[in-house]
C-alpha cells in the first residue's frame, strides 16, 4: 500500500476539526508519541491529533481516507507489542482527551466510560459504589480502558472473574469510512447476528477507533486472603497450580515469580523482603469472596495441595499494609527487570497443567543461545511473561541469534497447546511469529475481514498481520 504525505491543505482541514491546540507537529513533542513500552523501538508520526468527541474522529477519519494517509490510534503508550507505534508516519489519533466515565448504572450493574479512562481510576470509581471491575493489568495505575479493549488485556484476576471480552457489552466505534457505530447492545445475552463487539476486542485498533464502551460490573467481594508460597524449583511452583483447581478451589489471583525478579525488586524497589537461600519460586495466591469461614477452608485446602509440592513456606499476609506490599512485590517486577538490562518481553500462554514443561524449555532454549531470562505472570490462567535478558550475549548474537530462540519459545508454546499471547497482543513484534501457530487459511480470513471494515488499509497498518 502507498499512503500519502499529510501537506498543508490536509493539516489546515485537521486544524479546523479539532482546534489548533490540539494537533501537535513539532518533532521535540512528536517524540513522546514515536514509542511506546516495547523495548527500543522508534517511529515518528508527520501529526499528532487530540479529538475529544466521536463526531471530530469520524471528521479525521474520513479525511484520511479520501486522502489517503495512514492512522496509528493511540492510548496511554503502555503497549508490549508495538500496537500504538506510527510505523508508515501519518497521523497519530491520540485519545487522551476521551478520559470522562460517562455514567455508572447501579441499576443495571453496568458502566458507560471513554477510552482515554486510566483503568485504575475507573475500578476506584466503582468499588466506591461496592461494584467490581475486575480488569485489572500491571499497569492498571497509568493504561487506558480503551487500550484494555484493543488488546484484549488481562491482569491477575482473570483466572476467577473472566477475560475482559466477558466484561464488554457494547463499543461506539468510528470506522475507517468516518461512520459512526454502535457493535452491540447493553444486554447480557446476544445473538442477533455477527458479534461485532468481540470483533473488536482485542483488533488492536485495525478495524475501527472506539469512542465509548459499556462495561458489566459484578458486586465486590468484601473479604479477600493473600499466601505466599515458596518453593525450590520453577517446575515445582508451576506444578502446583492446576492441582489447585482439581483440588475444586479457584483462586482470585495466582501469580508465579521466579526469584531472580525477585532479587530485582528488592534491589531497585526498596520492598523489605526475606529471600531465603534454596527458593527458586514463588506462587502469591488470592482468594475472595463475602464469607470468611469459607475463604479460611479455601486456604488450608490450598496449603495441603502445596506440602505435596515440596512447598517449603507459606506466608499469610496479615494486614492490608502486608498485602499491599506483597502485591507491589510482584506488580512492579516487570519495570524493575527492565531496569536492569537490554531486554526483550515475550508474552506466552499455554494450558495451565502445561507451564511446567514451558518454563522447563524456557530456560533450556535460553542455554543454547544464551540469554537469562526472568518469568513470572498470571499463572492460574497458564500466561507466562518471559523476560528475555542480554547478559552476556554479543550484540552480534543478540541482533542476528535472537530471534531464532524466541522462534523455538513460540513453536514449544504451541506444541504444548498454547498461542503467541494472553494479553499483550501480536502488534508489530510478534506478527512475524504468527505462521508458527496458524495457516494461510487464517491469513486469508483475516485479510478479508480488514478489507470489508478498512478497504484502503489506513487504520493501524503494518500491524498483526
Amino acid at each position: 500500500m502507498i499512503y500519502n504525505k499529510i501537506t498543508e491543505q490536509v493539516l489546515a482541514a485537521i486544524k479546523a476539526i479539532v482546534g489548533d491546540d490540539w494537533v501537535i507537529t513539532a518533532q521535540p513533542e512528536l517524540e513522546k508519541y514515536s514509542h511506546d513500552e516495547t523495548e527500543d523501538l522508534h517511529f515518528y508520526p508527520e501529526v499528532v491529533v487530540k479529538p475529544c468527541t466521536a463526531a471530530q474522529v469520524s471528521s479525521l477519519m474520513k479525511l484520511c481516507n479520501e486522502n489517503l494517509i495512514p492512522v496509528t490510534p493511540r492510548g496511554a503508550g503502555t503497549g508490549l507489542s508495538g500496537g500504538a507505534l506510527p510505523v508508515m508516519g501519518g497521523l497519530v489519533m491520540a485519545m487522551e482527551r476521551f478520559n470522562k466515565v460517562l455514567q455508572i448504572d447501579e441499576l443495571n450493574l453496568q458502566a458507560t466510560v471513554e477510552p482515554g479512562v486510566i483503568t485504575e481510576e475507573f475500578m476506584n470509581q466503582v468499588a466506591e459504589k461496592g461494584l467490581l471491575y475486575p480488569i485489572d493489568p500491571a499497569s492498571k495505575g497509568s493504561c487506558f480502558i480503551g487500550g484494555n479493549v484493543s488488546h484484549g488485556s488481562g491482569g491477575p484476576r482473570v483466572v476467577k472473574y473472566g477475560t475482559i471480552r466477558e466484561y464488554i457489552l457494547n463499543l461506539e466505534v468510528v470506522l475507517p469510512s468516518g461512520e459512526i457505530i454502535w457493535t452491540g447492545a447493553n444486554t447480557l445475552k446476544y445473538a442477533s447476528g455477527y458479534n461485532l463487539t468481540q470483533l473488536m476486542i482485542g483488533s488492536e485498533g485495525t478495524l475501527g477507533i472506539i469512542t465509548k464502551i459499556v462495561v458489566k460490573l459484578i458486586p465486590r467481594p468484601t473479604i479477600d486472603a493473600l499466601m505466599l508460597a515458596s518453593f525450590t524449583t520453577n517446575e515445582a511452583a508451576c506444578a502446583a497450580v492446576s492441582a489447585i483447581f482439581r483440588a475444586g478451589i479457584i483462586p482470585s489471583a495466582l501469580e508465579f515469580m521466579e526469584r531472580r525478579g525477585v532479587e530485582w525488586v528488592k534491589e531497585n524497589d526498596g520492598i523489605a523482603f526475606d529471600l531465603k537461600d534454596g527458593i527458586g519460586a514463588f506462587l502469591l495466591i488470592e482468594v475472595d469472596g463475602t464469607n470468611q469461614d469459607v475463604i479460611f477452608a479455601d486456604c488450608e485446602k490450598i496449603n495441603h495441595v502445596l506440602e505435596e509440592f515440596d512447598c517449603k513456606e507459606v506466608l499469610f499476609a496479615d494486614t492490608s499494609a502486608q498485602k499491599e506490599e506483597l502485591w507491589r512485590l510482584r506488580r512492579t517486577m516487570a519495570v524493575s527487570v527492565k531496569s536492569n538490562s537490554v531486554y526483550k518481553e515475550e508474552d506466552t500462554v499455554v494450558p495451565r497443567a502445561s507451564l511446567p514443561e514451558l518454563i522447563k524449555g524456557i530456560k533450556q532454549t535460553g542455554g543454547k543461545y544464551g540469554f537469562e531470562s526472568v518469568c513470572y505472570g498470571h499463572a492460574g490462567d497458564g500466561n507466562l511473561h518471559v523476560n528475555i535478558i542480554k547478559g552476556q550475549m554479543s550484540d552480534d548474537d543478540w541482533n542476528d541469534k535472537l530471534k531464532d530462540g524466541i522462534r523455538e519459545i513460540f513453536e514449544l508454546t504451541v506444541s504444548l497447546g498454547g498461542t503467541l499471547s494472553g494479553e499483550h497482543g501480536i502488534g508489530l513484534v510478534q506478527k512475524g511469529f504468527m505462521a508458527i501457530k496458524y495457516n494461510e487459511t487464517h491469513f486469508a480470513l483475516w485479510r478479508g475481514i480488514k478489507q470489508v471494515f478498512d478497504k484502503n488499509g489506513i487504520l493501524n497498518p503494518g500491524k498483526i498481520f
